[in-house]
């Protein structure tokens, strides 16, 4: 009888899984409420592996903020923006971000919890600061080119439209269930979010245009 294979050492390998079990525990119960046992549990591996890996669970929630935040970034990133024109470009990565906060419930719900504890841990990481910056890069370069065509205001603010975007983006998510019970109508779940998603893009879009072009419509 052959003895059985052994187990292959993938550290890298296991830092993943150990991160993505972190991250849905994360989201579901807090940092507060998250079990070390339980995300080693999930990860298939044991307690000891990870503080092996991660010192502590402080740092270790940490790492997750690191991690979705790369990923929505890179997401950005690889829109391949410069092969649109400016106004194609903005409407193509406010959708790109309405879709992506939609689709990643756990990095919305992550972010809530952060903002609940004011920053405390996002703002004890440099590299995550510095990994956002890739944000404004990529809107400012669209940004720049628009206002050089004469497509855009010369004042607007890459900050701002940033905050504009990313703020219809993540209320249609976070607040989607008090929002509807208060004001919601008879439209479908599906009805809603298209209207939405083309809400972010509108006004966007509107907000951009020169105050010349705005006062002719």
């Amino acid at each position: 009888m052959s003895a059985p294979a052994k187990r292959k050492n993938d550290p890298e390998g296991l830092k993943k899984r150990i991160i993505a079990s972190a991250l849905t525990t994360f989201a579901e119960f807090g940092l507060q409420g998250a079990r070390m046992e339980q995300i080693a549990d999930n990860a298939g591996t044991t307690k000891r592996m990870v503080v092996y890996h991660f010192n502590n669970k402080e740092q270790l929630y940490i790492a997750v903020l690191h991690q979705v935040y790369q990923q929505i970034r890179e997401h950005e990133t690889g829109l391949n923006l410069a092969e649109m024109s400016p106004s194609q470009a903005i409407a193509c990565l406010a959708e790109a971000s309405f879709d992506y906060h939609i689709n990643h419930p756990d990095f919305m719900r992550l972010i809530c919890s952060e903002n609940l504890m004011r920053g405390r841990y996002i703002s004890q990481s440099e590299s995550i600061r510095t990994l956002n910056q890739s944000a404004l890069n990529v809107l400012d370069e669209v940004l720049n080119r628009g206002k050089e065509s004469g497509e855009f205001a010369s004042g607007v603010s890459t900050v701002d439209v940033h905050r504009l975007i990313s703020s219809i983006c993540f209320h249609n998510v976070s607040n989607r269930y008090t929002f509807n019970s208060l004001f919601g109508s008879e439209e479908t779940e599906s009805q809603s979010i298209k209207r939405n998603r083309k809400l972010v893009v509108d006004a966007t879009l509107r907000y951009l245009q020169p105050v010349a072009r705005q006062s002719v419509q």
